[in-house]
């Protein structure tokens, strides 16, 4: 393998995980590569078409220390969660859901994309919480697309879905400095990377970029450290994710579903789930079961 250019610190390639009965392409945690700032976790779904009458269903399961978002290019799916919020998703909008002390959701195609043969295309990625707020109350706050705000470079066009970047703030409330951006490139533009943050990372959902003369196809993560400044070009017209942030000074632990900075917590997770202590999803009959391993 030869290596990579001297301003690249690492690319990561995704591996295929089945979630709610379809195959996703996971990008974090990698043994390679934990967290990019807080972000601990980071799944791509689709592109993909279903027939009529299937569609995804990731029936109720819980999550603690961690703020999810579920950010859609192509396709609908429906939220629910244990404080009772029922929020359809559509693409471009933001749905925030911080877990703090323990949350239940689902994620379901809607009834009407299933008569029809749902499409779709999508990234989930979950944000740590610092330790100080980690066991704060659980909450959910849905952000329509036209709220997010925009920058244009030359042959660049990026949405701000959370955080700070470019002097801009985006509306959705984070409780750690980090960006989290939705760019789309044309080919021969170069990738906007904000410089405040010491992590950055950029997701390639399609496309291929060229990384000071390394060409990165889709499904790969590019890592930038802090003060690398590489030149990156699309190499056709490309969707990228662009995100990153500051790195906790504190270790943290995932395991299925849970992030924690102790494995205590993440014991007493597995054992409040398995004991039915968290709070339900209402009108939800199922749940996914605790992971034998």
């Amino acid at each position: 393998m030869k290596p990579l250019p001297e301003r690249i610190e690492r690319i990561i390639t995704g591996r295929p995980r089945d979630v709610g009965g379809l195959t996703v392409r996971r990008i974090l945690p990698s043994s390679r590569q934990r967290m990019v700032g807080p972000f601990i976790f980071l799944d791509h779904l689709g592109p993909v078409g279903l027939p009529p009458g299937r569609g995804l269903d990731v029936a109720p399961h819980p999550h603690i220390g961690l703020a999810t978002v579920t950010y859609l290019f192509e396709g609908e799916l429906i939220h629910r969660d244990s404080l009772g919020s029922v929020q359809t998703i559509r693409p471009g909008a933001v749905n925030w859901m911080t877990a703090g002390r323990g949350i239940v959701h689902s994620e379901r195609s809607s009834r009407e994309s299933r008569m029809l043969g749902p499409r779709l295309n999508g990234v989930q990625s979950w944000v740590a919480l610092p330790l100080d707020v980690a066991e704060s109350e659980p909450g959910f706050h849905h952000h329509a697309a036209q709220s997010l705000p925009a920058i244009e470079r030359d042959g660049a066009t990026a949405r701000l879905i959370a955080g700070t970047a470019f002097a801009l703030r985006s509306p959705v409330a984070t409780l750690s400095p980090m960006f989290y951006m939705d760019a789309i490139i044309d080919a021969g533009a170069v990738v906007p990377l904000p410089d405040e943050h010491p992590e950055r990372a950029i997701y390639i959902v399609a496309g291929s970029l060229d990384g000071d003369g390394e060409p990165i196809g889709e499904g790969g993560l590019v890592l930038v450290g802090s003060g690398r400044e590489p030149e990156i070009r699309a190499l056709t017209p490309s969707r990228l994710m662009l995100l990153g942030g500051a790195p906790f000074p504190e270790r943290r632990h995932i395991w299925w579903n849970f992030v924690a900075g102790s494995l205590e917590r993440i014991e007493q997770a597995k054992d409040d789930w398995k004991s039915g202590r968290f709070a339900p999803v209402p009108n939800e009959h199922e749940a996914i079961p605790l992971p034998e391993a």
